[in-house]
């Protein structure tokens, strides 16, 4: 590999944002891109009545609910480093969206609402991480706003998360009486709401203000040394290695709504945070810095611009070197295809993107071909990257178009929705009505939205409630054994499902049928 690409692909970080809806997600990243020049202005989600709406919420749903329910991508330099910030949605209910999505970056930041401590969502995305070994830093948010204590935020970080923590800084105060910083990393106190010149104060071989300064007389500046003074003595030891392996969390206080402490964050993020990962396939790890292209595709989305009705793929690059217009394998397909479109993005803002390397996430155009977990490479490699997880839906509804001479738009629509993986697609084997299977109900809100603003269909749908779904392992099965207890259907790929009514029928149904193997596509996953 030659030097040039080699330090291109060691200047990526790649990374998601995790946390539970309304702890500051989408707020951070904005001023993250505002750092890195890549906006000018920060609409905030708060501020809907000055039609000021967040940039990585594109969709028309989320400016109306101020609710991220799709992944976005984003891109900007700072400091001699291309990031990659994957914006996921925090809401459960697109809890698959975002799983998947963390299968394509090398660390993830964790939001934390410092009020409200670990959150069930922000625990359930972490379990991911640590499952997968990405290595995780911790931003503790709304330190303007009274919370909980820090010791107590980072026992239940601890306790809770089962992850060691090392704060690279602390807050002096909070709420009304929030101060500041005091940043251990960099030895400094970081000021807030004071002019720029006054922000930083340097600190002496002691860790503390040499001379006189009007922060001394805080009776916040001396119990803050105490808690400075704990944390050496008791806290654990900062290690790169164990940051790197997912052991350590660093943690970093702010808010990202006054714009305070993310610079700082930012910095020590790119100085800590891993460079593009290997990853497994079937001929073993695939080093990032492989000569040959290579890649795999963990989104699909429909609609990015409405005008054009287009879908996206969104392909996060593992190996090697892109290049618009280059031939690609797809080895599910066994076949090649041209990459001669292909984005990179700002939210609903796409540019042309003519080369990227290892690490970078760019949006290629999708007739049709794809599909979420598609690797493609070049050359005579023919491997496959890992498998994406697949998941169980447990909402389900009967959906039909309300006017029949719609059926056109209605059949283009619910197939390339489902394309997006979102909601999951079924039939009942002898009535062939459609049925949407999702994890939660806003996906069917999301849908029902959609297909009437993109695809000028209104849609009936009728709840089933929820079902607990197994899939068939042979290919052939007795139709007749379908009933309302355990209707029979089959997925888009043609697989036969059973959809039981619950624990009962499911275990009636394996007694009576023993010979019929069943099994849910989440145990089979790693």
């Amino acid at each position: 590999m030659s030097k040039n690409l080699k330090d291109q692909v060691l200047s990526r970080r790649t990374f998601a944002i995790i946390s539970h809806p309304d702890a500051g997600k989408t707020t951070l990243t904005e001023k993250l891109l505002l750092f890195g020049g890549a906006i000018r202005d920060a609409g905030t989600v708060k501020g809907k009545k000055t039609g000021k709406y967040a940039t990585s919420d594109w969709m028309e749903i989320e400016k109306q609910r101020g609710i991220s329910v799709t992944s976005s991508v984003m891109q900007f330099d700072y400091n001699g480093a291309r990031v990659n910030i994957l914006d996921t949605p925090g809401h459960q209910d697109f809890s698959e969206d975002t799983y998947r999505t963390l299968t394509a970056v090398d660390s993830a930041v964790m939001i934390i609402d410092s009020a409200k401590g670990i959150e069930a969502q922000t625990l359930k995305l972490f379990k991911v991480c640590r499952m997968r070994g990405i290595p995780i830093f911790t931003f503790i948010n709304k330190l303007d706003r009274q919370g909980k204590t820090p010791l107590e935020l980072l026992a239940e970080l601890e306790e809770v998360m089962g992850i060691e923590s090392y704060p690279m800084n602390w807050p002096i105060g909070m709420g009304k009486e929030f101060l500041g910083i005091y940043d251990r990393f960099n030895n400094r106190i970081e000021q807030f709401r004071v002019e720029e010149d006054e922000r930083f104060i340097s600190l002496n071989d002691e860790g503390e203000i040499a001379g006189a300064h009007d922060l001394k007389e805080s009776g916040l500046y001396e119990q803050t040394l105490e808690e400075i003074m704990l944390l050496n003595e008791a806290g654990n030891e900062f290690s790169r290695e164990r940051i790197r392996d997912g052991e350590l969390t660093p943690v970093f206080f702010g808010s990202a709504l006054t714009n305070f402490g993310v610079q700082t964050f930012l910095e020590s993020y790119l100085q800590f945070a891993p460079s593009p990962q290997p990853r497994n396939s079937t001929e073993g790890e695939i080093d990032p810095l492989s000569e040959d292209f290579s890649g795999f595709i963990f989104k699909i989305q429909a609609n990015m611009n409405p005008a054009h009705r287009d879908r996206i793929a969104f392909l996060r690059i593992c190996s090697g070197k892109f290049e618009r217009g280059m031939n690609v394998n797809v080895p599910r397909l066994s076949k090649q295809i041209k990459l001669a479109q292909s984005t990179q993005f700002m939210a609903d803002d796409r540019s042309t993107v003519d080369e990227a390397v290892s690490g970078d996430i760019i949006g290629i155009y999708d007739p049709g071909t794809y599909q979420i977990g598609d690797t493609l490479t070049v050359g005579k490699n023919n491997f496959q990257y890992e498998r994406l997880p697949q998941f169980t839906p447990e909402l389900f509804m009967r959906v039909t178009a309300k006017n029949v001479m719609k059926q056109k738009h209605f059949h283009k629509g619910i197939g390339q929705l489902v394309q997006e993986g979102a909601i999951q697609l079924f039939k009942t084997v002898k009535t062939d009505e459609y049925l949407l299977g999702a994890v939660g109900q806003l996906q069917f809100e999301v849908f029902e939205h959609r297909m009437k603003n993109e695809y000028n269909t209104e849609v009936f749908m009728e709840r089933l409630g929820s079902k607990i779904t197994r899939w068939v392992e042979k290919e052939d099965i007795n139709e007749n054994l379908s009933s309302s207890r355990s209707l029979l259907v089959k997925d888009r790929y043609d697989k036969y499902v059973f959809l039981f009514e619950n624990d009962f029928a499911l275990r009636w149904f394996q007694e009576k049928n023993p010979d019929v193997a069943l099994y849910n596509p989440m145990d089979t996953q790693s």
